[in-house]
């Protein structure tokens, strides 16, 4: 074979769904078949999504995903189909962390890429690597394969393997390409991060270089609760060049022509790879396909969108998880607290942008201590955005709360818990849009609040969906000054960005009369929850030791309200939630 004609499909399956995600693969298949494809690649547990988490303790559920890789099976003709599914079988060295159900020995599960051809299951490749960090825990669920399928089509080697398994220098594609692969499929469901997509692609770069081989990364696509899956598949050279790279935040087909031929030239010209040990070379398994013979065809260039920076990759990614949980729980329509803030006008925006206007509704509420500015501004969002905006004044309400709060709290001074009681009115008539028109409450915090505690538990934190729950303070003035370049007007009143923020809660009041300055805090936070960094190596980073020692505290006794907020799209390093896990009774300090 002069070339391998490979596609990789990006697609966006949906959690459980297993009928609409075959639906899915078998059109993507036979738009790869219509392309003339060798080979077509599916994400990582593409027939489930990713990740499926306690559904695999459900046997019917493990039964229903072995019908659905039979009706993907079926579709196999004409071409290989590479596709991620929950593998079954017996073990002889089981997971340690694998959970067994509580009233049944639990089957032995694997994260598993099936190899189909000739409408049957020929080969299935097994995950070795299991992640149990971050957000993944994965050995929680499955057992780690150990054969190594090789398939040879049509006189092209190509290994298969999945995701984490490509991050190990002496892993799988090491083994593989010692064997003779000059092809690696790599299927993945790699969630993103700002940042992410220039690491992932160094490692690929070096994994390819040192195994001269071409490696073929096919990502999954869309968003999932809280994390959102960028796509942006890459095919990288036996040299380590980037050769294709598929769309971010959308679907994609990347098609293209590989000439296995060079890596043989460059193979022969830098002399032979180690051999591989007797113990490794006895489990690979080689896999002989022959297709049809086709006709002479134009030669695919392969597409290679430009990556996106940081703040457009981390604005897209905030615009696709909303759609994405939106579109993928069934809600039509979206309801924001505004508040002349711009944490509020930034979230409405990413809403528009998601749902659009029509489906967006906007509920100014204010109260005794709401100024001027603040009503004009949310006026002025409303108009600029083309959205609803329905007001409904608490002063009332706040006020009989304080009359019927007035004997248990006489002789104490007004504090906090009369700046909450406004915020719970809020949320209470937030949730009760929610409950009447069965519009899902997207709640405006950021991540430096969310850090130390800025937030009313049942009051701004009330809410089914947190779209701005992982973006610090600096960044929400960043990602709104980007989106207002974007359009024939900013969309964001210019005021909104230029007043210093306040939740006009009390007279006068202003964010940094309870926090440093967001400049600073958002530093220390960065050093404390993403990178875990002690008192001392912030001080030594050139910190003020008692503004760390006061943000640490913020940070350790606000876990509770965190453990309640609602989920939230992961965009940094390491987010709360799923991402770090602390205890809420917690004594060390």
């Amino acid at each position: 074979m002069s070339s391998l004609r490979l596609a990789m499909v990006q697609m966006n399956p949906t959690v459980g769904d297993l009928s609409g995600n075959v639906r899915r693969i078998v059109a993507w298949i036979r738009e790869a078949r219509r392309a003339q494809a060798h080979i077509v690649a599916f994400p990582e547990l593409a027939i489930t999504g990713y990740p499926p988490e306690d559904l695999l303790f459900k046997a019917r559920f493990i039964d229903a995903t072995h019908h659905a890789l039979k009706a993907v099976t079926a579709e196999a003709r004409g071409l290989v189909v590479v596709v991620g599914y929950v593998g079954q079988g017996t073990t002889t060295t089981p997971s340690p962390n694998a959970s067994p159900l509580p009233s049944e020995r639990r089957p032995d599960l694997y994260n598993a890429a099936g190899i189909l051809a000739d409408r049957r299951i020929i080969a299935s490749y097994y995950k070795r690597h299991l992640p149990n960090y971050g957000v993944f825990d994965e050995s929680r669920y499955f057992h780690p394969g150990s054969r190594l399928p090789l398939l040879v089509l049509n006189g092209t080697s190509i290994g298969v393997n999945i995701c984490e398994d490509i991050w190990f220098p002496e892993g799988p594609t090491r083994a593989q390409a010692a064997a003779g692969a000059e092809v690696i499929v790599n299927i993945n469901a790699s969630p993103f991060h700002v940042g992410k997509g220039m690491t992932r692609e160094q490692v690929l770069a070096t994994r390819a270089r040192d195994n001269r081989v071409i490696v073929t990364y096919t990502n999954t696509v869309g968003g999932q609760d809280e994390l959102v899956f960028d796509g942006c598949s890459v095919i990288v050279d036996h040299t380590g060049e980037i050769i294709a790279r598929g769309k971010a935040f959308e679907e994609d087909i990347i098609i293209a022509d590989l000439d296995a031929a060079t890596v043989r030239r460059a193979r022969l010209a830098q002399g032979r790879m180690k051999p591989l040990p007797s113990r490794v070379a006895a489990l690979i398994d080689r896999i002989e396909v022959r297709l049809p013979a086709r006709k002479s065809r134009p030669i695919v260039g392969p597409s290679l969108e430009a990556p996106l920076d940081r703040l457009d990759e981390a604005y897209r990614a905030l615009v696709f998880g909303v759609q994405d949980y939106v579109r993928k729980n069934g809600f039509r329509r979206v309801v924001i607290g505004l508040s002349g803030g711009v944490d509020s006008a930034l979230t409405a925006v990413i809403a528009v942008d998601a749902l659009g206007a029509e489906n967006v509704l906007g509920i100014f509420m204010p109260s005794p201590y709401t100024s001027r500015d603040s009503r004009n501004d949310v006026v002025d969002l409303a108009r600029r955005l083309h959205i609803q905006v329905d007001t409904l004044s608490i002063t009332a309400t706040f006020n009989s709360y304080l009359r019927a709060l007035a004997r248990p709290f006489k002789g104490h001074r007004p504090d906090t818990t009369e700046e909450n009681l406004q915020a719970r009115i809020r949320g209470n008539l937030l949730m009760a849009y929610s409950n009447k028109f069965g519009h899902l409450v997207l709640t405006t915090g950021n991540k430096s609040e969310m850090s130390v505690g800025y937030a009313t538990l049942y009051g701004d934190m009330a809410g089914g969906f947190a779209v701005i729950k992982d973006v610090p303070k600096t960044m929400v003035y960043e990602l709104s000054h980007l989106r207002n370049l974007v359009g024939p007007a900013p969309v964001i009143p210019t005021r909104i960005l230029d007043r210093a923020p306040t939740a006009e809660l009390r007279p006068d009041q202003k964010d940094e009369d309870s926090l440093p300055p967001y400049a600073v805090l958002d530093p220390i936070l960065k050093a404390y929850v993403e990178e875990d960094r002690a008192l001392e190596d912030m001080v030594a980073m050139g910190f003020d030791r008692g503004t760390v020692a006061r943000v640490i505290a913020m940070v350790d006794r606000s876990e509770y309200k965190r453990r309640q907020a609602p989920l939230g799209i992961k965009i940094t390093f390491r987010a709360f939630g799923k991402d770090r896990r602390m205890p809420i009774t917690n004594g060390y300090r």
